[in-house]
Parts: C-alpha cells; structure tokens; sequence
C-alpha cells in the first residue's frame, strides 16, 4: 500500500512539469510577437519616411514647373508681337503700284505688243520692241519712242529702285563700221535709252546699261516673227533687298585692291 502511494504522489508531481514547458513557449511566443511588432513598426516608420519623401519630391517637382510655366508665359506676354519689315513691305507696295502704272499709261503700245510689262517677287521687267524705240539697224531713238520713255520715266523717277537696261537684237549679223557686231549694236542702244531717261529726270546712279546681243532670246530667231520680238530692249527695275544682296555678293567676290585677278563677272537676272 506504501508503495502504490509513493507512486501516486511521484505522478503528480510529473504531471505539473509541463506547465515549465508551456511558460517557456508562451514567453517565447510573446518575445516573438515583440520582435514581430517592432519590426511592423520599424518598417512602418520607413514606410512613411520614404512616402514622404516621395511626395515632397513630385511636389516640388511640380512646384517647380508651375513656375517654369508662369514664367515662360510671363516672358512670352511680355514679347511683342513679330513686326514685319517695313522697308520690304513699302519696297513691295511701290514696285506693284509702278507695274500698274506702266501696264494702265503703255495700254495702247501693249495691245500693239510692242510692249510688255511682267513682274516678279523682286523685279518688273518692261519689255519695249525696237521698232517703237529704233529705226533698222540704228541706236538712235525715232520720234515715236521720245513720249513713251518720258512715261516710262515719270513713272519710275518717284522709286529708289535700281533700273538696269539691256539691249537685245535677233541673230542677222549687222557688220557695219559704227556696228561691226550686234555686241555693239545692243550695247548702244541700250546706252541710248539710258541717255533719254536721265534727261527725263531718273538719277544717273540708278541706272546701268548691258548689251546681250543676240544670246537671250524671247522667241525663234529661225523665223520673221521671233526675230521681231527678239529685237528689243528691256528694263528691269530691281527691288532695293535684291540690289543690297547681289552687291554684298560682288563685293565679296571681288578681289582684294592691287591684286592681279581683274575679270568682271556679269550679274545674272534675277
């Protein structure tokens, strides 16, 4: 009977060491759930650090083009509007209201197509055949040409424009002593009408004369009726931006003072 008691009691007291066991993992699962929430919090606070700092850089980012986008508008109210080029504009203005003064003055000598009057964006070309200007085979002006060049320099006298005058004649050789070539031949007509519109009242300094001879031609030279219209001589009346830049050119290509290079080179139409 002892024995069985002692037995009993040596149970009872096995029995309560689990409880040991049971302290031990409820501790170990409370430092767990400690770790567990410090490293919650830790990554929270990080979290939000790192948010924030997010939110404070697009904010300032956008700040910042909000104030790149005032001021631009502010830099853009504050320029004014392009301004077109006065002179170009008057330039432009006078060469058309020339053009419409020779085409209404000339009606008569046009409709008789011994002239012509074209215009381009930088010039006016007045075409004016050397039967109204010449007679055959002569650079002296008839009777009928003197009342149609003061028109022409009527008209033209008020504008500042270059007027560059070119002599033409068809392919027939001329082969006389005052004209041993139409070289000649075009270039003193062409020094005729310069003559005539200077006396008229155009400035001397506005003027030049060429002689093209029979190497521009408007029609067939192989027949009567374009040689006709090949016999000619031209105006042409530049604008001042195309004079300025094909004198900038020249000026640019011409060699330097007491160099040997002496060759002129001729100025294209426009």
């Amino acid at each position: 009977m002892r024995k069985k008691r002692k037995n009993r009691a040596n149970e009872a007291i096995h029995h309560d060491r689990w409880l040991v066991s049971y302290a031990d993992f409820v501790t170990l699962l409370f430092a767990f759930f400690v770790v567990m929430y410090a490293l919650s919090a830790s990554n929270e606070s990080q979290y939000q650090a790192v948010s924030q700092s997010i939110r404070t850089a697009f904010l300032e980012k956008k700040h910042q083009v909000i104030i790149l986008e005032e001021a631009l508008r502010e830099r853009v109210d504050h320029v004014s509007p392009i301004a077109l080029d006065e002179e170009w504009v008057a330039d432009s203005r006078q060469l058309q209201q020339a053009s419409d003064q020779l085409t209404q003055q000339l009606g008569e000598q046009i409709k008789d197509q011994l002239v012509a009057v074209s215009k381009g964006n930088s010039w006016i070309e007045l075409q004016m055949n050397s039967e109204l200007l010449f007679l055959s085979g002569s650079a002296d002006l008839s009777a009928n040409s003197l009342p149609v060049l003061k028109k022409v320099a009527e008209i033209l006298k008020p504008l500042p424009n270059q007027i560059q005058v070119e002599g033409h004649t068809d392919n027939l050789p001329i082969g006389t002593s005052k004209f041993p070539s139409n070289w000649e031949l075009s270039s003193a007509r062409a020094t005729t009408v310069v003559r005539e519109l200077i006396k008229n009242g155009i400035n001397p300094p506005r003027l030049s004369a060429i002689g093209y001879s029979e190497f521009h031609p408007v029609a067939d030279n192989n027949i009567e009726a374009g040689r006709f219209k090949n016999r000619r001589v031209s105006l042409l009346i530049i604008s001042q931006d195309y004079s300025r830049d094909r004198l900038h050119s020249i000026n640019a290509n011409r060699p330097a003072a007491g160099g040997q290079d002496q060759n002129l080179s001729a100025s294209a139409k426009p």
